[in-house]
C-alpha cells in the first residue's frame, strides 16, 4: 500500500491513457491507496501548484497515452518508469509562480461563472414550475402525433466536416439541446425523411436512466443531415392550442418531470423507457396562447442569461487550455501571456 502525502504526484497505472494524474491536496494527506497508485515526490525545482496545472494538461495526457502497454484497451497500464521518461519544460520557480498566478486567476473567473450559471438555473427551475393556474389536460390532446427515430450502427463522434450524423441521447437535455452530441453515420439509405431532425423540432428521450428519461428540448442550430435515433421521439404539437417552447419549459418543470418518469418502466434500473400510450396520459396545464407566451418570455429571459454565461465560461476554458499549452511549449512567452490575461 502507498501512503499519500500532500504535494506529491499520484498516478493511476490502470487506464493511464485517460490521464488520471494529479497533485495530492492537503486534505488527503495520510490517506492510503493500493500499489495501483504510485506516488512521486517533487524535487525543489518543481512547485506543487505548477505541477497541479501540468497534470491537467492534454499534452501530458497524450504523452502518457503514448507510453501505456497492454493488449486490452481498458487494461492498459503505465508504469512509473514510463511516466518518468516524459520530458516537459521546467521553467525557473519564479516563472512557475507567475504562470500559476495567471492560471489560477482564469480558474477563479471560470468558477465564478459556473456559480452564476448554477444560480440562474435555480431561478429557471422556479419559473418553470410557476406555470399559469389552469386545468390540466392529457398531453395527447395537444399533440398531432409522435414520430419515432431509427436504430442504426453509428461510428465515432461527429465533427463539423461529417455530412451525416445521428443524435446521441445526451443531445436532449432538460430543456436544452446540444447539437454537438452526435455520432457519424454511413447507413443513410436506412433513414426516411421523417427521421431528419429540423430546427424547431420538439424532441423527447423515450429511454434513459430514471433521472433523465423524458427530457424534452427544441432542436436548434441543427446541421443538415442530422437524424433522429430510435431512443428519441419528435413531438408534433397542435400549434392552434399549444406552443412548442411552452411545452419545452413546462415539461421540464420538476412536477411534470416526476409525472413523466412515473410512467416509465423496464427490467433494468439503469435504463427505463416510456411508451406513447403512457406518455400521452400525462396531464399538462394548457393555458391560453397569450398566457403561454408570457410564461415562455419569463423563462426564456433567464435561459438566455444561462446560455450567455455558459458561452463565456466555455470561451475562458478554451483560452486557459491554449494558454497552458503555449506556456508548456514555450510558444507563448510569460510577458505576452500576462498581457493577454
Amino acid at each position: 500500500m502507498n501512503v499519500l502525502r500532500a504535494n506529491q504526484v499520484v498516478m493511476r497505472k490502470l487506464t493511464a491513457w485517460e490521464g488520471p494524474i494529479t497533485v495530492v491536496p492537503a486534505e488527503f494527506d495520510g490517506f492510503v491507496v493500493s500499489n495501483e497508485f504510485p506516488t512521486f515526490t517533487l524535487g525543489p525545482e518543481l512547485m506543487p501548484d505548477w505541477m497541479r496545472h501540468v497534470c491537467g494538461s492534454p499534452r501530458l495526457w497524450a504523452e502518457m497515452k503514448n507510453r501505456v502497454s497492454g493488449t486490452v484497451q481498458r487494461r492498459k497500464r503505465l508504469n512509473p518508469e514510463q511516466l518518468l521518461q516524459i520530458q516537459l519544460p521546467v521553467p525557473p520557480c519564479e516563472v512557475q509562480a507567475r504562470i500559476v498566478e495567471m492560471l489560477d486567476a482564469v480558474d477563479d473567473q471560470i468558477a465564478a461563472l459556473d456559480a452564476e450559471s448554477e444560480a440562474l438555473e435555480g431561478v429557471l427551475e422556479a419559473l418553470r414550475s410557476n406555470v399559469p393556474d389552469t386545468d390540466h389536460q392529457p398531453i395527447s390532446d395537444v399533440l398531432l402525433g409522435i414520430d419515432s427515430g431509427k436504430s442504426v450502427q453509428a461510428g465515432g463522434e461527429a465533427s463539423a466536416e461529417d455530412e451525416y450524423r445521428i443524435l446521441k441521447l445526451s443531445a436532449v437535455q432538460r430543456g436544452w439541446f446540444k447539437t454537438s452530441e452526435a455520432k457519424t453515420v454511413t447507413e443513410v439509405a436506412a433513414f426516411s425523411p421523417s427521421h431528419v431532425v429540423k430546427n424547431g423540432d420538439l424532441l423527447i428521450t423515450r429511454a434513459n436512466t430514471p433521472e433523465r428519461v423524458g427530457f424534452v428540448a427544441i432542436a436548434r442550430n441543427v446541421p443538415a443531415g442530422t437524424f433522429m435515433p430510435d431512443l428519441i421521439w419528435r413531438l408534433r404539437v397542435d400549434e392552434s392550442r399549444v406552443r412548442a417552447d411552452y411545452l419545452e419549459h413546462a415539461v421540464s418543470s420538476r412536477e411534470l418531470r416526476t409525472s413523466i418518469s412515473g410512467t416509465a418502466g423496464g427490467t433494468s434500473k439503469s435504463m427505463v423507457k416510456i411508451n406513447k400510450r403512457g406518455f400521452g396520459t400525462v396531464r399538462v396545464p394548457i393555458p391560453s396562447l397569450p398566457e403561454q407566451g408570457e410564461y415562455v418570455q419569463r423563462c426564456d429571459a433567464v435561459a438566455r442569461g444561462i446560455m450567455a454565461t455558459r458561452a463565456e465560461e466555455a470561451r475562458l476554458r478554451r483560452v486557459r487550455a491554449g494558454l497552458l499549452l503555449g506556456l508548456l511549449d514555450r510558444t507563448i512567452e510569460i510577458e505576452s501571456a500576462e498581457l493577454g490575461v
